[in-house]
């Protein structure tokens, strides 16, 4: 895989050799709630040594059904995520579905997040690019890895340089995702890549009771393919990681448990070492 220059989010370094962890709950459930898991997992990253954004969203824009809940709305938010970037002193990172929110999400966030499902809309990306913030563009669950390309060259031509991808997995006929793990090398020979191992377990749209629609998960393939996507060499890894899943207002059935955070971590960080090293020999 090609080398590509590295940028600076706060204190973590992307496109370096050193692993990075982005991970939160999937939505914004209350202040307390979002506070107490990124005070929680920072302090897992921080004894690790890994360095940690903290990710939430004010809005799930593409929920399955119209009952699901969605967030606390941007006005919300934007407050509870800026009390975190300043109280427990973290990088944040957040969804924005619409360019006419950009700059108001971008006086908050360090990193403004394409969600999958809008990766190749233009306004979209080139506003988040022209507001001087770092831009994550997850890859669609439609795109071919090298299709990716050319969203990133939108946010360049637009003259921001400090751009990543995301991998969340391709759509595989119905309710179903497969990650195609030679996608992580592909797009890394034009941007550093971070592997959603969350997401990339979902089944879309394959749960819900009682006339509510909602994707199910099989978190047990979370450490799995997070391993297989740290031994390719990716960047960095994106888990939403919640304390009760189960209760989880949203993605609960793919999210991982904060229990089995840390052990995760230490498996990553081993492999993170061995392909570094393999890399400079």
């Amino acid at each position: 895989m090609l080398l590509t220059d590295q940028f600076q989010v706060g204190n973590v370094a992307i496109g370096g050799d050193k692993l990075f962890l982005i991970a939160g709950p999937c939505v914004i459930e209350s202040e307390d709630h979002a506070i107490k898991m990124a005070e929680a997992i920072a302090g897992v990253a921080r004894a690790l040594r890994v360095p940690y954004i903290f990710k939430a969203s004010y809005d799930k824009a593409n929920r399955t059904s119209l009952k699901s809940y969605r967030g606390p709305g941007i006005s919300a938010g934007l407050r509870i995520l800026k009390k975190i970037s300043q109280t427990v002193h973290l990088p944040v990172l957040t969804d924005v579905h619409e360019a006419v929110d950009v700059q108001r999400v971008a006086e908050v966030a360090d990193i403004l997040q394409i969600p999958a499902f809008l990766s190749r809309q233009t306004d979209l990306l080139i506003a988040a690019a022209k507001s001087g913030r770092a831009v994550n563009i997850k890859k669609g669950q439609f795109l071919s890895p090298w299709d990716m390309r050319h969203a990133v060259e939108k946010c360049r031509a637009a003259g921001n340089d400090n751009v990543f991808v995301t991998e969340r997995g391709s759509s595989f006929g119905y309710n179903n995702l497969v990650v195609d793990m030679r996608a992580l090398a592909i797009m890394r020979r034009f941007a550093p890549v971070v592997f959603d191992a969350t997401h990339s377990v979902q089944l879309p749209s394959a749960a819900g009771e009682n006339g509510v629609a909602a994707s199910g998960g099989q978190p047990e393939f979370i450490p799995v393919l997070a391993r297989a996507a740290v031994a390719a060499g990716v960047d960095g890894i994106f888990m939403e990681v919640h304390d009760d899943p189960k209760h989880a207002k949203s993605d609960g059935p793919n999210a991982l448990n904060l229990k089995d955070l840390r052990g995760l971590l230490i498996n990553l960080l081993a492999l993170n070492k061995a392909f570094t090293a393999g890399r400079r020999n």
